[in-house]
């Protein structure tokens, strides 16, 4: 295999072992396919050898399809490619794209992929096509399978294909006659009138239940039925290496109302009307699901009380085209709306700060349900699609069978436009009892569904929960031929063996997921992998999904009284899942749970820590002063002395006290700043404004550019030229945001600094009267820490940059600016909302302000990107790659560290944006 990586290291199986589903298999081979040729690669090997092998980029299935015991060939990390055709009407994708990360390039375009699904931060294209995944808005007109343009596949045999060659079909011919001859005989049974009526009403809906038998009806060559078919094929026809995707315009007006009902049965029979409105998205939300969102801690405020037991909610918008088609969207849904019993009095808006909460709360409602059960509990997801009319009665015959089987902690939610909607429930396999009920559940459930002309699963793939059921729902003669295309395309049965065909009537009831309980952040976990795309160290070692999964797997090694597993993973787990994470918070965004992956890490970093070592950081603490003056010192120092000199003597500590301790240096690592002063600067009204706590790491690092002035000269020059006063306090240089000890599980130390800055924060900012800010974002986030920590309330702490783009940029007279700035935001502009004010900081000094497609955390990480260099150079790989495409006037960002985790990365001299505005006021301001 060329270039890729084989593992069958027990911590990498186990920590790609799971996806989003409640099923577990263990995979005995992990590939990290590198190339279409490694997969294929693969596929041969196990072919030869009939063993299972299946396919996993974003791991975010619900169905059980993303599993294997045999080989798991990982398309995550080495098929991420985009690239845009014909001006944005069409899009190229590897697997291993996100949906975010598609529709963030063609956004420029003013285009986007068709499929929407509310997992799009973190789902792939490769599952999007497999599953042939559709969303709150595209329904069946602009799903996967009806997008498609063109497709390359690789065969079991080792086959690939490529539809976008004129020659295809004669290739195909040539390479596979049985198959081509298999095809055109199914096409043509498939064609027969009665056949041809029931595939009609089965794809006539949202139906990811099974092939797509569709394809034979419209589609005529081989080789088009064939790529049509790997549409919703969930890894059991090939393996798709790429897609010619065609986008759809971003609808630029929108018009969203949140409508507000007393019954689940008046929201259902709502539907039609505003069905024939033309509205876009019909988001139905039952009780439980309105009451999850009211518990929000963020958004729940967002949504109107209850007005009694039953309520229920539909999320209706319009995509429009323009200004008047919005305002005529708007005036027939105000006349649907003005005959409908409701409790609130809906308001249509286009406003981004109303839209986005409600949108948010809407998109996470699974990990929320699934993140409130109790430890050891599964969260069960199913999703099927009925007519519209009939699902007014279908909604309120599922809630009689959460009520017959005992599943109080039920929801209902979905599209519900399309007749698709969602139900979860909770279910507690660790006992006999729990599988029988959820077994006698799923029977009466499908019983139901099919009663009711529906489809079992309308967009989540059959995978391992329906396959038992796919011939019940089409009909003997039609699972035949479904039969027949597995057989033809995978003689040997090893192309994601048991999803979608199955012989095991109880397959759906084995190899169910357990969930031992271990601590607050893993026992949340719902294993989604939303969490993924931000992390830093995802392509390095472990993603915080992966952490979580090995705290899981320790524990139930432990449970099932293999000691020696359990220690042997303990052991293994110290690199990939404790050394090398960022503990930057990332993961926390995306998670609709809100898990902060790093609470567990700093928390485990703290039980590895001997108590030499947190002693040692105490002291630190209590003399950070010194500390601080002899770490510039020593950059200063070694500045001279070329970076592979001096990581001679690093390389020996590092040996002795290990490589988490001791950092290394590198060549473009600045000599030491200077030391911070404390004093005043007076407002014209004679008293300080603000209190200003600079950030010692300006101390520790110096400017990049030769004779620049500091960091601190600049905010003050910035502040008392927009006439606000500031005062830095006494003691500043025994102050630090605590940052350090927290991420690196040192409590005593931790414990030590913040007392002294809340202490001094009382005292400077007269308990709360005046605004604290700092000059490096990740310390202005770590002195809010230190506050809430200790209690201290009344304390305003915001970001230079915030307190600049607010206060300053409005009364500061506009200077000459650069053609163009690249901008690194940070993790902890990001987690504090700060990034706006970044960016108007930004185009205070540039035309053109360029935040990279693939921007990330860098993974520097304070000073992890010097202990371990190899996780910022692996963090900041795609985003310096962007970047090289052209050239900057400026590299701007907020935070010294990060700063010189991007020089490192792309080799360009990155400064605090506050830096270069002050220089700009100095040079062209008017005196």
């Amino acid at each position: 295999m060329e270039g890729g990586k084989v593992s069958q290291d027990p911590l990498d199986l186990a920590a790609v072992a799971p996806d989003a589903s409640h099923y577990l298999l263990t995979p005995g081979v992990l590939v990290r396919a590198r190339s279409t040729s490694d997969v294929a690669a693969a596929m041969a090997a196990a072919t030869r050898h009939k063993m299972a092998i299946n396919f996993r980029s974003g791991g975010t299935s619900l169905s059980g399809q993303g599993l294997t015991n045999g080989v798991m060939v990982d398309t995550r990390r080495s098929f991420r490619g985009v690239e845009v055709l014909d001006g944005g009407r069409k899009v190229r994708v590897q697997p291993g794209a996100t949906i975010v990360a598609v529709n963030s390039v063609l956004a420029r375009y003013g285009r986007k992929l068709g499929p929407d699904p509310a997992s799009s931060v973190a789902c792939t294209l490769g599952g999007v096509l497999a599953d042939n995944s559709s969303g709150m808005s595209c329904g069946t007109v602009a799903n996967s399978y009806r997008t498609l343009d063109s497709m390359v596949f690789v065969l079991a045999s080792g086959t690939v294909i490529d539809t976008a060659d004129p020659q295809c079909e004669d290739k195909l011919a040539h390479d596979e006659p049985e198959l081509v001859e298999t095809l055109m005989a199914l096409r043509d049974q498939c064609r027969e009138q009665a056949r041809a009526d029931e595939i009609a009403f089965q794809f006539s809906r949202k139906n990811t239940m099974g092939y797509g038998l569709n394809a034979f009806l419209d589609y005529d060559t081989p080789a088009q039925i064939l790529s049509h078919l790997m549409i919703g094929s969930e890894g059991t026809l090939g393996f798709i290496s790429s897609a010619v995707m065609n986008t759809v315009k971003i609808m630029p007006n929108l018009a969203t109302a949140l409508l507000h009902f007393p019954t689940l049965d008046a929201a259902t029979k709502a539907l039609p009307a505003l069905v024939k409105s033309g509205v876009t998205v019909t988001e139905l939300m039952d009780s439980s699901s309105l009451q999850l969102c009211r518990d929000d801690p963020a958004n729940g405020h967002i949504i109107p009380p209850a007005p009694g037991n039953g309520d229920a909610a539909l999320l209706v918008e319009y995509h429009c085209p323009d200004q008047k088609s919005r305002d005529e969207a708007v005036e027939a849904g105000n006349s649907v709306i003005s005959g409908l019993d409701l409790v609130n009095e809906p308001t249509f808006t286009d406003d981004p700060a109303v839209r986005g909460p409600i949108w948010t709360l809407r998109n996470g409602l699974y990990a929320k349900v699934a993140g409130t059960r109790q430890s050891g509990q599964t969260a069960l997801l199913e999703d099927i699609a009925v007519p519209v009319e009939t699902l007014a009665g279908v909604c309120g015959d599922l809630q009689q069978l959460f009520s017959e089987h005992n599943y109080p902690e039920s929801i209902i939610f979905g599209h519900a436009k399309d007749g698709n909607i969602h139900f979860l429930v909770v279910e507690d396999f660790r006992n006999k009892a729990g599988l029988d009920r959820y077994e006698k559940f799923t029977e009466d459930m499908v019983t139901l569904v099919l009663n009711a002309h529906g489809t079992l699963k309308a967009e989540h793939g059959t995978g391992r929960i329906m396959a038992p059921f796919v011939a019940r729902q089409y009909g003997p003669d039609l699972y035949r031929i479904m039969c027949q295309i597995k057989e033809s395309l995978d003689p040997a049965g090893v192309l994601n063996r048991g999803t979608i065909i199955t012989d095991d009537p109880r397959l759906h009831l084995k190899e169910v997921k357990l969930t031992p309980t271990v601590q607050e952040e893993v026992d949340r976990c719902v294993e989604c992998g939303y969490c993924e795309p931000v992390c830093p160290s995802r392509d390095l070692t472990l993603t915080p999904r992966q952490r979580i999964v090995m705290q899981r797997a320790i524990a139930q090694a432990r449970a099932d009284g293999d000691e020696v597993l359990a220690t042997d993973l303990e052991e293994r787990a110290t690199y990939p899942v404790v050394q090398t994470c960022a503990v930057d918070g990332m993961c926390q965004t995306n998670c609709p749970v809100h898990i902060n992956t790093g609470d567990l890490v700093r928390r485990l970093r703290a039980e590895h820590n001997p108590a030499a070592w947190q002693a040692t950081w105490d002291l630190a603490a209590k003399g950070w002063g010194p500390f601080v003056t002899a770490a510039s010192a020593g950059m200063s120092a070694i500045k001279p002395v070329p970076a592979a000199a001096t990581n001679v003597l690093t390389g020996a500590a590092r040996a002795v006290l290990g490589a988490d301790r001791i950092p290394q240096v590198s060549d473009e690592l600045p000599g030491g700043g200077k030391r911070r002063s404390s004093g005043h600067r007076s407002a014209p009204h004679g008293r300080p404004e603000v209190v200003y706590l600079p950030a010692c790491a300006n101390t520790m690092f110096g400017g990049v550019m030769p004779g620049e002035k500091t960091t601190e000269f600049a905010i003050i020059s910035l502040l008392t030229a927009a006439g606000i006063g500031v005062t830095v306090p006494e003691g500043i240089n025994s102050l630090c945001c605590g940052t350090p000890w927290k991420s690196k599980g040192m409590t005593k130390g931790y414990a030590t600094m913040r007392r002294r800055v809340v202490d001094i924060m009382r005292r400077a900012t007269r308990d709360g009267e005046l605004t604290v800010i700092s000059d490096a974002v990740s310390c202005s986030e770590g002195f809010v820490h230190e506050l809430e920590y200790e209690g201290a309330e009344g304390i305003r702490v915001v970001d230079a940059v915030q307190y600049v783009a607010d206060a300053v940029l409005p009364v500061m007279p506009a200077l000459p600016k650069v053609a163009s700035a690249a901008l690194h935001p940070t993790c902890s502009s990001t987690r504090m909302g700060w990034n706006d004010s970044l960016q108007r900081c930004a185009e205070a000094v540039a035309d053109e302000v360029v935040v990279a497609d693939a921007w990330g955390c860098c993974g520097f990480a304070g000073d992890r990107g010097m202990l371990h260099p190899e996780l910022t150079e692996s963090a900041t790989r795609h985003e310096a790659t962007e970047l090289a495409e052209r050239e900057f006037d400026l590299y701007l960002s907020a935070n010294r560290t990060c700063e010189l985790g991007m020089e490192r990365a792309t080799g360009k001299p990155w400064r605090h944006v506050l830096s270069v505005l002050a220089e700009r006021m100095v040079e062209y301001a008017p005196a």
